[in-house]
């Protein structure tokens, strides 16, 4: 592509980037520390607090499996000059993707010619949409291209590229052979995309739900009040994207005019230059967060021992002052009154739209599944076969080809919901597109095919015996199925509410703070006083305030989601408001965190384990909740 930087990072750039990452950390940590004791409060809260009914269960699956690997021949355009070359990519069960010269490096374990993690990629099939892209990222005031510096990009030895796009990173440019084989490629790329980025807001551990407060009121306390895509990845990979959104522009300034080439060449050597500054921020985040891991789990020991035996004497302090706080009710009503109720009523029906079809394509995955079995079984087969049979049905969730049809409908409402939330500076559409596919795959279709599978295994090995003829196997396959079903429609229900309810207070909330700030924040001070005999650092004036804040906006939230929904005895309640030891009015089940959108039945620590043949599970190593930085 021509132009390249005219050297790596010097000696300056570096010093100033590790001046940059050491002034973000020692401004982050103070509020990670703080975040951390008020998630140890909210987690001994919950367990005092009441605890959810036991639902009708099926026979439990211990375990759960990630992802599979995906792997094949695809052409890359790699080198300098850059050429396109014949490659055998991977991509691993944790979202990396590697690449190696030939097959065979790869099954005898030589390192990758290259690697990347997938965290913040987007993926475009288009080659006139790319090329567009790199002329919109250093624009040629001449408007002009050269045939040279469209080579080789338009000299693309198939028709079928995927092109790998990240805003601080090297774009990565492959191509396929066939269409069948880019599409396959451009769904598993996806799915490692989906599962980088949501690493964090599927974990319940309290120090993922910490970090994610933290990062939030860190940005807060910057101006920053709108929920963005920011938080997708791992905690170094966050922490590195905030400090490059706000580097951007002084990089962009600095280094841009020293580039050689012009046009795409020149864009082409931008990003590039961007890889060496984000692999530099990223090295920094990452030594930072390990060098603090060891405080961290000292602090997080600490706190449950500290905290546990006056966890009763805090909350009711927490209660009073709250109490006290009422007084911002006034401006709180007229702010919501003025710019949310009218606003309320179409948010939560784009949010239902791009749920519910989604959560009926799954139903009728599982009835088709489940129908398929009892055909089957109605055949007369022998137990293996019937066996087979389950282990096919148990694949079901990934399917790429399968669950594209649930994930294709909680993607078809971004656009239009976006464009809604953007006066309210909600910018995190990616982020609530993932968590709806997130919530087809995960939180039920794993979690109800696992158990379902789990049940139809037995029912199989009891074919194999005496005691139950096939005949008599059918009619128990029609009871499971009919109770999978009514799982299904009874979780599917409270999870649609669960995930409009958080997207809510997702959207709302950051806004509603930011018309606030003036008229209310400002007499917090005040307060503070009766929060020091206390001593703690779980309790904080601040996020008292938030949680009076949100729990006014969540009533507002609950009649519409009544309205739109149906009567439900069941009110969504955010378990980071610490409402239920004092209040039991709206409280119920523990829900998502304060912030965190975890809609999955795993912690991010725990490694898979394959429960049905082990050939297609990519074994997903355990991650620290604190250090994965790839």
């Amino acid at each position: 592509m021509g132009g390249r930087p005219s050297s790596p990072l010097d000696k300056r750039q570096q010093q100033y980037l590790k001046g940059q990452v050491d002034a973000l950390l020692r401004n982050f940590l103070p509020q990670y520390r703080r975040q951390l004791a008020a998630s140890i409060l909210r987690q001994i809260s919950r367990e005092l607090g009441p605890q959810e009914l036991a639902r009708c269960q099926l026979l439990h699956s211990k375990k759960l499996p990630r992802v599979r690997e995906h792997r094949g021949p695809l052409t890359q355009l790699r080198g300098h000059p850059p050429q396109w070359q014949p490659i055998f990519c991977v991509l691993r069960g944790d979202g990396r993707l590697e690449w190696f010269s030939h097959r065979e490096e790869y099954e005898n374990g030589s390192r990758p010619l290259g690697s990347t993690v997938l965290t913040g990629y987007t993926i475009l099939t288009s080659q006139r949409e790319y090329l567009c892209l790199l002329d919109a990222l250093c624009p040629d005031s001449s408007g002009n291209h050269t045939q040279e510096e469209l080579d080789p990009l338009l000299e693309m030895p198939m028709n079928f590229p995927l092109f790998l796009q990240h805003p601080f990173r090297r774009h990565l440019c492959f191509s396929a052979a066939t269409g069948d084989v880019q599409r396959s490629w451009r769904l598993a790329l996806q799915g490692g995309i989906r599962l980088r980025g949501t690493v964090l807001q599927r974990s319940q551990a309290p120090a993922a739900l910490a970090f994610l407060d933290a990062i939030r009121l860190y940005r807060q306390h910057q101006g920053h009040f709108g929920y963005d895509d920011v938080t997708l990845g791992s905690d170094a990979e966050v922490l590195t994207a905030v400090l490059m959104r706000e580097l951007l522009p002084a990089l962009r300034a600095q280094t841009l005019p020293g580039l050689r080439g012009a046009g795409r060449a020149r864009a082409w050597a931008w990003t590039e230059l961007l890889d060496a500054f984000h692999a530099a921020v990223l090295a920094g985040t990452s030594a930072g967060l390990r060098a603090f891991q060891p405080e961290k789990d000292e602090l997080l020991a600490f706190l449950e021992r500290t905290i546990r035996p006056d966890v009763d004497q805090m909350l009711r302090l927490r209660a009073r002052l709250a109490e006290r706080l009422r007084e911002v009710q006034g401006p709180l009503e007229s702010c919501l009154h003025r710019k949310v109720d009218a606003q309320l009523p179409r948010v939560t029906q784009m949010l239902l739209n791009a749920v519910e079809p989604a959560l009926a394509a799954v139903q009728a995955l599982l009835t088709q599944g489940m129908d398929r079995l009892s055909r089957h079984l109605r055949g007369r087969p022998l137990g293996a076969q019937l066996r087979k049979e389950v282990y096919s049905f148990g694949e079901m969730p990934w399917d790429p080809e399968l669950m594209q049809i649930c994930y294709r409908e909680a993607k078809r409402s971004q656009k239009c919901l976006g464009k809604l939330v953007a006066p309210l500076g909600f910018l995190g559409t990616q982020s609530l597109v993932f968590g709806a596919q997130d919530l087809t795959q995960q939180f039920l279709l794993l979690q109800l095919m696992a158990d379902s599978v789990a049940t139809f295994l037995q029912l199989a090995d009891q074919c194999l015996t005496t005691a139950l003829d096939c005949d008599q196997a059918a009619e128990q396959l029609e009871k499971v199925r009919g109770r999978v079903l009514k799982k299904f429609q009874s979780d599917s229900s409270s999870a649609q509410r669960r995930f409009i309810c958080q997207w809510q207070i997702c959207i709302f909330l950051p806004f509603v703070l930011s018309q606030l700030e003036q008229s209310c924040k400002a007499e917090l001070p005040e307060f503070e006083g009766d929060l020091l005999a206390v001593g703690s650092p779980a309790l904080t004036i601040e996020g008292i305030y938030e949680d009076v804040v949100r729990k006014v906006l969540l009533q507002r939230i609950n009649r519409e989601l009544k309205k739109v929904l149906g009567a439900s005895d069941v009110s969504c309640t955010l378990d980071g408001c610490l409402e239920a030891p004092w209040d039991q009015e709206g409280a119920g089940e523990d829900l998502t965190g304060s912030w965190a959108m975890s809609v999955n039945c795993w912690e991010v620590g725990e490694p898979a384990l394959d429960v049905w043949d082990g050939s297609w599970v990519e074994q997903h190593p355990p991650v620290s909740s604190c250090v994965w930085a790839g």
